[in-house]
């Protein structure tokens, strides 16, 4: 198969698969959940965490008002609710009412904790810079949520009970097959 080449990034969709992620803030009675795929862990110690919002967003309005933010991880089963809060404005409704979200509450900050996640993180807001068209937020991780047996002893996503929901760009989602998991030892495989 050969390769062609183009000019400009056309949908920008050739990094995915990713967890897809829903980012909530709170301000008040203000608050909004949105879907995002562009996220990532950015280091350890301190344990920081970026999101890129666009300026259009409503919940790039309430992080900087609000000085923290929440990432939430939804299962595989939830991907219609992660599709619906990227399809649809915060300034116009209530998303928690419009599409039934339940909500825990958070332990350290005021982001919205979503009650279907596997996994979720408070952040406090450390610093953000503008790049391009969105805005990179980097937050401290200071409380984490995790549900009972999501994770393996290892500490990694346990795929026997959490299907994890990923983006493949195009509002299309995926998940991944426990059948496909595949263990390299990196001692084995490095060349010396």
């Amino acid at each position: 198969m050969g390769k062609v080449c183009i000019k400009g990034v056309g949908e920008f969709c050739h990094h995915y698969p990713s967890v897809a992620a829903v980012v909530t803030a709170r301000v008040g009675e203000k608050a909004n959940a949105m879907a995002a795929a562009w996220h990532s862990p950015l280091s350890r110690k301190p344990p920081l965490y970026g999101v890129a919002i666009s300026p259009k967003r409503f919940t790039h309005e309430l992080i900087l008002e609000a000085g923290e933010f929440g990432v939430n991880f939804l299962p595989f089963e939830k991907a219609e609710v992660i599709a619906s809060l990227g399809g649809s404005t915060g300034r116009k409704a209530d998303k928690f009412r419009l599409f039934d979200i339940a909500e825990e509450k958070p332990v350290l900050t005021s982001a919205p904790i979503l009650a279907e996640a596997y996994a979720a993180y408070e952040c406090q807001l450390v610093s953000h810079h503008t790049f391009g068209d969105h805005t990179w937020f980097v937050g401290e991780i200071v409380m984490v949520h995790l549900v009972e047996g999501a994770l393996t002893d290892e500490g990694v996503l346990d795929l026997s009970s959490v299907k994890p929901a990923m983006y493949l760009g195009a509002d299309r989602y995926v998940t991944t097959l426990r059948e496909s998991l595949c263990y390299l030892d990196r001692k084995a495989w490095t060349k010396k």
